[in-house]
């Protein structure tokens, strides 16, 4: 290959950062210009598509922790080189359009950098080889659509459904990410490749399941499944080249080339089979539905563009050899017509000043190239030879016939019927019958602008006619991409009369009686409207209406302003994570002394009843006087364990401290319980539960292998590493420098304190 992986995938990026200046240098130029990469990027992919037939793959390894293990792996295969061929080639197209579609605006720049930004990512999502290069990529293409959907920044509406794409999307990417890291535990290895060899391992793991739910769920919310659905068609208030890169080529079949991809690591089981089957089948059903009772074309174009996901979704449950197959002819259909279909709604949106299907006729006489591409693409849209779509159709139908539930084959054949309806009306209704007015007087649109999806369509024809140019690609991008073994299927576009073209002429028969009476059906939908008003849509917006309130008053339980609360709960959470500690590493053996004399236990007395006196006292006076009794007991500890120094240090700051607070407390207003019972037994069940645990701690350390004695340590590097002959002075200064800088900070915090209570005191009447 002539370029290196992630030179490709990096050069978008740079390209993306530096086409927002080219309008300024070139003017209505720049959009060609910023097509030469995709074009370049395109014909070398291409160049690789012989040796990737034969069953080689080109890898490219980039180490980045490798003393975690973690690399940047690249890795085009069969699959990869689909997705990469659609989103450079589309990309080509798309680009050229929003040129066009975007002539005069000052904000030209901005899309096509974002375009080239957005191809970057789908290009790293799709070559990674890698799982944390999978989920960079995965949520960069998130981030980058949201800037795209609300790039009519002005418009709340558009800002709203960005922000409603990237909490869907976002979300199941988290969701992905955890998955990612149960499968690279489970496999002991990140790559997406030794992942897809390690099924049989996988499947027999405790963690299978909650990986399987985790990885469906980014890949649903990503490839717009039921009940994730709704955020796809709210994105179309994107400019209409981001609808046709993004919701048709691109980034919503990024969920459908994750299934794909770990299909042989995770499927193959009734919980896959049961889950993936089940959810592409309402997606489709109820994709293709709503799209039949719009009447704005994009939206139209969006729902039915669902139903296509959930077809994909549906091959890959079922799983078999010939679905698997369907599958791929099925997503390289859709995107040809696909995008095509969305091309020209833009078009004839930026022609007549509406997209609105009822306000739509005759539009072929003003407009005929856009027309022809418009007729081509429906006609692909509705399955009908010899376009590509028709083979895609025909492998669907008898790989649901062959191994699918009976129930799912009924739903993709009512789906495909109201897929047939759809193709009429946005293909043949604006285009035929009485010119009817519009906003603006219907015109031709320049070339960039009708070329781009009249090539689509064209493709979507000749690979029809002549299916044996993608053949082996297909193939390959089925068994020689790990999807599992797959046997050699051929690509014909006439199988003779068999029972898949028998169910298909009658999926054409009803979708054409639908679009006959579409406008009656305009009631039907009304009145479902009601029954069914409550849905996915509506429960995420009462979500995020909920949301203030939630944050609202969780912040008044959180943030009360209550130092008490704030302290109590970092020591009971420190107490309950050092007890756990202690737990997990099994019940300690404490060393208690078997010689405890009698003057020990009698200190100890004292200090546990001065300490007692000290909480329980209505005096401060007393209280005070009680604390220093406990310091004084400390001292007596460190002189009886032979360490007289601390005894003297401990001895001199207790007096100290003693004088201090009964100077200042003297002079504090008397003293008032303002605490409740409840509040006190709190208190006192957390200060309890850390003494305990602190206890334990000291119990267990002192069970633990005596140390080496580091007092030669200190005595041979005093001098030359702490440059201090007093040993003392150098173990303070140097060797404990943070535990004195910690002492320092607790005089200069009850210095504070002293302060805060002093400013309590009642000024003179």
């Amino acid at each position: 290959m002539g370029l290196e992986l992630s030179i490709g995938v990096l050069a978008c990026f740079a390209a993306g950062a530096l086409a927002v200046f080219l309008p300024r240098l070139l003017g209505r130029a720049a959009a060609w210009v910023a097509a030469l990469l995709p074009a370049f990027l395109f014909v070398d992919y291409l160049l690789v598509l012989e040796p990737l037939v034969a069953g080689a793959s080109v890898v490219q390894t980039i180490p980045f922790l490798p003393q975690l293990d973690v690399a940047f792996s690249f890795r085009l295969d069969g699959l990869s080189l689909l997705f990469a061929l659609l989103i450079t080639g589309v990309g080509v197209l798309v680009l050229l359009y929003a040129g066009a579609y975007m002539d005069g605006d000052p904000r030209t720049g901005r899309l096509l950098g974002l375009l080239l930004l957005f191809m970057g990512s789908m290009l790293g999502l799709v070559l990674s080889d890698n799982a944390v290069g999978l989920f960079v990529f995965w949520e960069l293409t998130s981030l980058t659509s949201f800037l795209l959907i609300g790039f009519h920044q002005e418009n709340q509406h558009a800002r709203t459904m960005a922000l409603q794409a990237l909490f869907v999307t976002a979300g199941g990417g988290l969701a992905l990410l955890a998955g990612l890291v149960l499968l690279t535990v489970v496999v002991g290895s990140g790559e997406l490749s030794v992942m897809a060899a390690s099924g049989e391992a996988i499947r027999a793991h405790a963690w299978y399941l909650p990986a399987l739910a985790l990885v469906l769920a980014g890949a649903f919310t990503k490839s717009a499944q039921f009940p994730f659905h709704f955020w796809l068609p709210g994105a179309m208030t994107a400019p209409t080249p981001v609808s046709a890169y993004l919701h048709s080529a691109t980034m919503v079949k990024a969920g459908v080339y994750l299934l794909a991809r770990l299909h042989p690591g995770l499927g193959g089981t009734p919980a896959w089979e049961i889950t993936v089957t089940a959810v592409g089948a309402v997606t489709m059903l109820v994709g293709a539905y709503l799209a039949l009772r719009e009447t704005d074309l994009k939206l139209v174009l969006a729902y039915s563009t669902v139903s296509a996901l959930g077809t994909l979704t549906l091959l890959l449950g079922v799983g078999t050899d010939a679905a698997v197959l369907a599958a791929m002819v099925f997503l390289l259909a859709h995107a040809l017509y696909k995008g095509s279909l969305f091309l020209v709604a833009g078009a004839v949106d930026h022609a007549t000043g509406t997209r609105n299907i009822d306000d739509l006729s005759g539009l072929r006489r003003a407009m005929p190239f856009t027309a022809a591409a418009a007729l081509l693409a429906s006609l692909s849209l509705a399955g009908l030879a010899p376009f590509f779509s028709f083979i895609g159709k025909e492998l669907l139908i008898e790989a649901l016939v062959e191994a699918a539930p009976l129930a799912a084959l009924a739903l993709a054949l009512v789906a495909s019927a109201f897929l047939v309806a759809v193709a009429g009306i946005v293909g043949v209704r604006p285009f035929l019958g009485p010119t009817r007015p519009t906003p603006r007087e219907p015109h031709e649109v320049s070339l960039a602008m009708w070329g781009g999806p009249l090539l689509l369509a064209v493709a979507g024809l000749l690979l029809g006619a002549l299916p044996h140019l993608v053949e082996k690609p297909l193939t390959a991008a089925t068994a020689s991409a790990a999807l599992g073994p797959v046997s050699s299927a051929h690509l014909l576009l006439w199988h003779g009369f068999t029972p898949a073209l028998a169910l298909s002429l009658a999926a054409l028969a009803g979708g054409f009686v639908l679009f006959k009476g579409w406008v009656s059906l305009h009631g039907v939908h009304t009145r479902l409207e009601r029954v069914l008003r409550y849905g996915p849509s509506r429960a995420y917006a009462r979500g995020m209406d909920a949301l203030p309130v939630l944050a609202s008053r969780l912040t008044l339980i959180v943030h009360h302003g209550r130092l008490r609360g704030y302290v109590g709960v970092a020591l009971a959470v420190a107490a309950l994570l050092a007890a756990l500690a202690l737990s997990a590493a099994g019940v300690p053996r404490f060393g208690l002394s078997s010689d405890i004399r009698v003057h020990e236990v009698v200190i100890a007395f004292v200090m546990l009843s001065a300490a007692a006196v000290t909480c329980l006292s209505s005096s401060r006076l007393t209280a005070v006087v009680a604390l220093g009794v406990v310091g004084y007991g400390t001292a007596v500890v460190f002189l009886f364990f032979g360490a007289p120094d601390l005894a003297m240090t401990q001895i001199l700051f207790e007096t100290l401290t003693v004088v201090l607070f009964v100077l200042i407390l003297r002079r504090l207003p008397r003293f008032t319980q303002r605490s409740s019972r409840p509040t006190l037994r709190r208190d006192g069940a957390i200060a309890l539960s850390i003494g305990v645990v602190v206890g334990a701690l000291v119990l267990a350390a002192l069970a633990a292998p005596a140390p080496e004695k580091i007092s030669g340590y200190f005595g041979e590097t005093s001098v030359p590493e702490g440059h201090g002959r007093n040993v003392v002075n150098v173990i303070l200064v140097d060797f404990r420098a943070l535990d004195t800088l910690g002492e320092i900070t607790v005089l200069a915090v009850a210095a504070v304190g002293v302060l805060a209570l002093l400013g309590t005191r009642r000024p003179p009447s």
